[in-house]
């Protein structure tokens, strides 16, 4: 069992979650992820590791409350225990001195995806340049712990409550018609931004990773439930990424993949909420 020593709620949807996981905690690296299963009956879903103290034996995870599971953790308090943790999963972040400005996308949640990212990178010695995009102000997350590094930062909202009204990609856009030395664009949030933000980098040929959280269960490749299209081959993402060259991703194939059991989920959710009502 895995013990919840602290849990906050740092927007309307979005939980804060520091978890008892010491052997995981030694051996994290950013980009790395874990597959939480919340009790015997539940199911195995991924969330990337946040942050991870290896003296306290902790890490640090950030869950949205999107579909019954999520809905359930969210539900959870301090005090509380998780019946497994299985991890540090999938490739750590390839990290290296690149010689000019890493820009950092973070859409929604996938902020807290990025920000173990961005401080490798800053401590790799590379500048680092910060965008992170939410529907409006009350659910951005995390811009004051990227500020305290991060060389530049950036909000946008759809709604245009905080920081530049639009998406991150029309901010993206801004600094490549500055010129300025992007050598590394890595993106993480919706699957839809993570596709717009390749299709602005395509032309100038710019290194564009991204993080895919696809459908997951056993995250050992037996299963083949999170395969990707990637450079016409056939990848896992549990093993194989999470990370990969965007400009290599059949995102079409992985957007209907991933709307294949959207009525199951919408079910199972409701399902849920409705017993915890009564």
């Amino acid at each position: 069992m895995y013990r919840i020593l602290e849990k906050e709620k740092v927007n309307p949807v979005v939980n804060r979650f520091v978890i008892e996981a010491p052997l995981i905690a030694r051996k994290r690296k950013p980009g790395q992820f874990v597959i939480f299963r919340l009790h015997e009956e539940g199911e195995r879903f991924p969330i990337t590791i946040a942050d991870a103290d290896s003296a306290a034996g902790t890490i640090t995870v950030y869950v949205q409350a999107l579909g019954k599971t999520t809905t359930e953790m969210g539900n959870l308090k301090a005090g509380d225990a998780i019946a497994n943790v299985a991890g540090p999963l999938g490739h750590p972040t390839p990290l290296e001195k690149l010689g000019g400005e890493v820009f950092l996308i973070g859409g929604g949640v996938g902020a807290a995806e990025i920000l173990p990212i961005a401080r490798a990178h800053k401590e790799s010695g590379n500048k680092t340049v910060i965008i992170l995009g939410a529907r409006s102000r009350d659910i951005v997350i995390l811009e004051k712990e990227f500020r305290s590094f991060a060389d530049e930062v950036y909000v946008t909202t759809d709604d245009g409550s905080y920081g530049r009204k639009g998406f991150v990609t029309d901010e993206l856009k801004s600094h490549l018609e500055q010129g300025r030395p992007i050598v590394e664009v890595v993106a993480v949030g919706p699957v839809i931004m993570m596709k717009n933000v390749c299709n602005v980098t395509r032309p100038s040929g710019i290194r564009t990773l991204v993080s895919l959280n696809t459908i997951m269960i056993d995250g050992t490749g037996m299963c083949g439930g999170c395969r990707v299209e990637v450079g016409n081959e056939t990848r896992y993402t549990c093993v194989d990424g999470p990370e990969f060259d965007g400009h290599q991703i059949n995102f079409d194939l992985l957007i209907q993949r991933l709307g294949a059991y959207q009525k199951e989920e919408k079910h199972s959710h409701q399902c849920y909420l409705a017993n915890i009502k009564e």
